[in-house]
């Protein structure tokens, strides 16, 4: 049985429950879990401060917390990431969404298109997002992973583009038809030696086969460069983003596979995140 506390004795007992255990924000995720205990927003945590947490409202924070502890991300206790002004639903079996990908969608957005592949779709997050904002897009998602599959397809259910985005089973361009007049991609770049060198919630709840080729990390560019003339309309353009010092290898595979415009895109923090590059007209 859990003593009887209040809310904001609770969130104390759990920051520093959080803190011991090396989570990077005990606080921010205390108030969080909290809130999704109390099944209310985060912004009226503050309100219930001062009163005392029912009894299941406490047993749920406490399960929340102890798994927390154990560094069971914050989006998969919650089901939910947002991402570029949409929350998406998430699990185990996706990459979590991530706010340096907004840079993708950014540079994506920047041009018109018509008809967009999203290779290796995981949440659906880049490519329903796309959809979402050119209202008169359509595009296809693929992805090795068959639960991944339908998680995009949920989340494209719930953002209301299910009736343009197709979502398909496919190792990579294997069960693709057609052309396009953007390809965008996150695939796994992590190297097979800095996986042990990844946080926990990362290293050991998120997909591997989205964060690693378990070789040099630029597998996955060979595949896309060998390919991708194939399947992108003359002046047709792919994105895709890229790992820590990748850069330059990779707009090097791409100048080999007879792209051209080839240009490095930073994010927020003025870190090389994506390649552009397009298909000669």
């Amino acid at each position: 049985m859990i003593a009887a506390q209040t809310a904001a004795q609770a969130m104390v007992a759990a920051t520093a429950r959080l803190r011991a255990a090396g989570v990077d924000d005990p606080a921010r995720d205390a108030r969080v879990l909290l809130a999704h205990a109390a099944r209310i927003e985060a912004s009226r945590v503050t309100l219930i401060a001062p009163e005392e947490l029912s009894p299941d409202i406490a047993e749920r924070y406490d399960q929340l917390i102890s798994l927390r502890a154990i560094r069971v991300p914050v989006s998969h206790l919650l089901g939910e990431r947002e991402f570029y002004g949409r929350r998406f639903r998430v699990s185990r079996d996706v990459l979590d969404p991530r706010p340096e990908t907004e840079a993708l969608i950014e540079a994506a957005l920047s041009e018109p298109f018509d008809h967009v592949l999203d290779l290796g779709v995981g949440s659906g997050c880049i490519l329903i997002t796309l959809l979402a904002e050119r209202a008169s897009a359509s595009g296809v998602g693929v992805d090795l992973s068959e639960a991944a599959c339908l998680q995009a397809s949920a989340n494209a259910v719930q953002h209301q583009v299910q009736g343009r985005a197709e979502i398909l089973q496919s190792d990579w361009f294997e069960n693709i038809d057609g052309q396009f007049d953007l390809i965008v991609s996150n695939p796994p770049y992590i190297t097979l030696s800095e996986m042990e060198e990844l946080s926990p919630e990362v290293r050991e709840h998120e997909p591997r086969l989205a964060l690693t080729d378990e070789g040099d990390g630029l597998g996955a560019y060979r595949h896309i460069a060998a390919a991708v003339p194939d399947f992108l309309v003359p002046g047709g353009r792919l994105l895709v983003e890229i790992g820590l010092g990748q850069a330059a290898d990779v707009a090097a595979l791409f100048d080999a596979a007879g792209l051209s415009d080839i240009r490095v895109i930073p994010d927020l923090d003025g870190r090389d995140r994506v390649i552009g590059a397009k298909m000669p007209g």
